[in-house]
């Protein structure tokens, strides 16, 4: 199977006091064609950067510092600005969290998938109105007439995340990152929103990069998980692997962590102790040894690198003692 996306040592830095940081840190993954992949982590940890990143909408003072990124065939990150318009969009689109900051709130969203169309293809804006209508048609508006004739303050939450997906889907892209896109929805919405995102991702053929902090949406959704850490990805593999036996302490410390209907709630809810280290004040050790419970010696005097187990890697120098006292979640 090729990969649609490959993203190589890839390095963003951001300033702060201490000057500038990596907040992105030397990561490296490939996302198969027709894919559905989660980056997961806490809040602060790299991954809405990693995707600003891809999609190069990071302005000064962040900067891509080192790294390739490969769009199919096609190196993408040494790309002019213009260059790359050519492919914002016809080949790579991203969905945001809220669709609000998405959509010009003063402007009919009709009008907005238009001229989204209009401008990756070469079409009038009467083709344009009946793409439009096939599209959010293909969302699931029931009524896509009146929702193209609406103005965004006078649709759901849900509706106008569908409205933002069918503008996604007007350049016909081969990936499709979506940011954190049904974190502002109900949990009822959210799941169709994401039942949505799969079954267009079947019927096209679509790659899907999604950025989440939670570990329910990840589950129901992706074929495959990375975790992310500190600006590094620490775990990566299937999805049965990482919620069945995780092999990083951070991974099976989020899984044990969370809140759902598989939790006992007569036992108090576990938490990760300390906090994520400050990027400035990093050195050569593992960024998780002082949250660790597993933490040796060897963990406070070099930085561990993926090291592929079967199909899972993990930047562990204790996966195996881990994955050996690990429970079936």
């Amino acid at each position: 199977m090729s990969d649609v996306l490959r993203v190589e040592n890839l390095t963003v830095t951001v300033p702060s006091f201490e000057g500038a940081v990596a907040a992105v840190n030397d990561i490296s993954f490939t996302i198969p064609t027709g894919t559905k992949v989660a980056l997961v982590g806490e809040s602060g940890s790299g991954k809405s950067l990693t995707a600003f990143s891809i999609m190069r909408l990071v302005d000064h003072p962040v900067k891509i510092q080192t790294g390739n990124i490969w769009l199919g065939n096609r190196e993408i990150s040494s790309l002019t600005d213009k260059e790359f318009r050519t492919i914002r969009g016809a080949e790579i689109a991203m969905i945001y969290q809220d669709p609000m900051s998405t959509l010009n709130p003063i402007m009919r969203v009709g009008r907005q998938i238009i001229e989204s169309i209009q401008l990756y293809s070469n079409v009038s804006t009467k083709a344009a109105k009946i793409r439009a209508l096939e599209l959010l048609n293909d969302v699931g508006i029931l009524e896509p007439e009146k929702s193209l004739n609406s103005y965004p303050f006078e649709m759901s939450g849900g509706m106008l995340q569908r409205s933002v997906i069918a503008m996604a889907l007007s350049g016909s892209p081969k990936l499709l990152i979506a940011d954190e896109a049904t974190t502002a929805l109900d949990v009822t919405t959210q799941a169709r929103v994401l039942d949505l995102i799969d079954k267009l991702a079947v019927e096209r053929n679509l790659s899907v990069l999604l950025i989440t902090h939670d570990l329910g949406v990840a589950a129901q959704f992706a074929d495959e998980v990375m975790v992310m850490y500190d600006g590094r990805i620490v775990e990566k593999g299937s999805v049965r692997q990482i919620f069945t036996r995780p092999m990083h302490p951070y991974t099976r410390a989020l899984l044990d962590s969370r809140c759902d209907d598989t939790v006992d709630y007569s036992q108090p809810i576990k938490s990760i102790p300390g906090q994520p280290p400050r990027p400035a004040l990093r050195d050569d050790k593992c960024s998780f040894a002082s949250r660790c419970s597993f933490v040796q010696e060897n963990c406070l005097s070099s930085t561990p690198t993926l090291i592929k187990y079967g199909d899972t890697s993990a930047a562990c120098f204790h996966s195996e003692k881990i994955i050996s006292t690990s429970e079936v979640f």
